[in-house]
């Protein structure tokens, strides 16, 4: 079915309805992605009109830039499904472009570049006392002591070494991941499953894959966990806390919001929904050290740990080092780190979602996209190979 019936008509024919059983899927996903809270339950996030962080323009000529020795700037968006991209340079917009729907003023699903959202406001909340990354996760959350999180701290839940047993396969159709999907609101039930919700679902995760704090292992719970425990620390829901805390004080164009389930958690890990321009403006606070208009909002500390911190052992014996072509990586804090002689911190998630900073040479990349397949190596790799070639060209211009 072609793109364009999708969710036409009064109503769709059902074919080329959206629905929960098929949202992520293409064609659906390309409509779905931006009309998120139209398909799932959502917790609003939202923005401070009398604050706007006003973007000015610079635009940079990036037709005639080339990827690989052979694609268009044109071309590399459309080949990685690009609904829409925003650049930085400098605090400036030097290119902002949109496709399939999408529009400056309208929130597109981050999937897991949420988890990098919420690593900043960890980074807040530890700054002020409230979090300890050293506490181990039973002082915060005491029901998943029973678990295979038992004897895990809240900083091997920001870097993702814990020891639990769980296969992130994106298209595994049974399993751990299924039920995953349908406690967090984002598949259906089928007939005769019992109502599920998010923290119910980690009394089932008893099974462990090695020690607390050795290898990276990538596990989209322990990111739903750790909203867990930052509720509990503040006693506040979070949206509502990254709300008052990044959101409305960063000068967001537009409200957020974030998935929850049927109880109202919050998907941590991938239910995030934000304007690409709003997300650009995340990026760069991460070039400023945290503060805008002399305020400071994210400790520069922290940012700097973004940067330097992490275990580059640790990110090599893991899930995701062949998914970036062994590149000298690292991972802390919910954010990737790309060390050499042009280094970047950033978060990444499925179908081509991306928020790239390159500190040093103060460009942001904003893009997100409403790609096929969830993981496409493909894809990400043409990505960071033209990630590496608009910074070059913005750096030499």
């Amino acid at each position: 079915m072609p793109q364009t019936g999708v969710m036409k008509d009064f109503p769709p024919p059902a074919e080329a309805q959206v629905t929960l059983a098929n949202w992520r899927t293409p064609p659906f996903n390309r409509w779905a992605f931006h009309h998120v809270r139209e398909i799932i339950a959502t917790a609003d996030i939202a923005d401070d009109p009398e604050a706007l962080w006003p973007l000015a323009a610079a635009p940079a000529d990036l037709d005639r830039l080339v990827v690989d020795g052979a694609s268009t700037f044109g071309e590399f968006l459309a080949a990685t499904d690009t609904d829409g991209i925003v650049i930085l340079q400098r605090g400036r917009v030097v290119h902002e472009s949109y496709a399939h729907g999408l529009d400056a003023h309208t929130p597109h699903i981050l999937m897991s570049v949420s988890k990098s959202l919420l690593g900043l406001l960890a980074g807040i909340l530890v700054d002020d006392g409230t979090l300890d990354p050293a506490a181990p996760v039973t002082r915060y959350v005491p029901e998943i002591a029973a678990t295979a999180y038992a004897g895990a701290t809240v900083r091997d839940l920001l870097d993702m070494r814990v020891g639990v047993a769980f296969d992130e396969n994106y298209l595994a159709t049974s399993g751990a991941i299924i039920a995953y999907r349908k406690a967090q609101n984002w598949n259906p039930p089928e007939p005769g499953d019992p109502p599920s919700d998010l923290r119910s679902f980690y009394a089932g995760m008893t099974g462990t894959d090695g020690a607390h704090g050795d290898r990276f292992h990538y596990v989209s719970p322990n990111t739903d966990l750790l909203g867990w425990v930052i509720e509990r620390a503040t006693r506040r829901r979070y949206a509502d806390l990254m709300s008052e805390r990044l959101w409305r004080p960063m000068g967001a164009e537009r409200s957020a919001y974030i998935t929850v389930d049927r109880l109202g958690a919050p998907r941590c890990a991938g239910g995030f929904c934000a304007t690409v321009r709003d997300l650009a403006r995340v990026g760069q606070l991460l070039v400023q050290d945290g503060a805008r208009d002399g305020r400071r909002l994210i400790p520069s500390a922290w940012i700097d740990d973004l940067s330097s911190g992490g275990d580059a052992a640790a990110w090599a014996r893991g899930d995701f080092a062949e998914l970036f072509r062994a590149a000298p990586m690292r991972y802390r804090s919910q954010w990737y780190a790309l060390d050499g002689p042009s280094p970047l911190v950033f978060g990444f998630g499925v179908h081509g979602q991306n928020l790239i900073v390159d500190r040093a040479r103060e460009i942001v990349i904003a893009k997100v996209s409403s790609q096929a397949l969830p993981i496409d190596e493909a894809r990400n790799a043409l990505t960071m190979r033209a990630v590496q070639s608009i910074a070059a060209a913005l750096a030499d211009g």
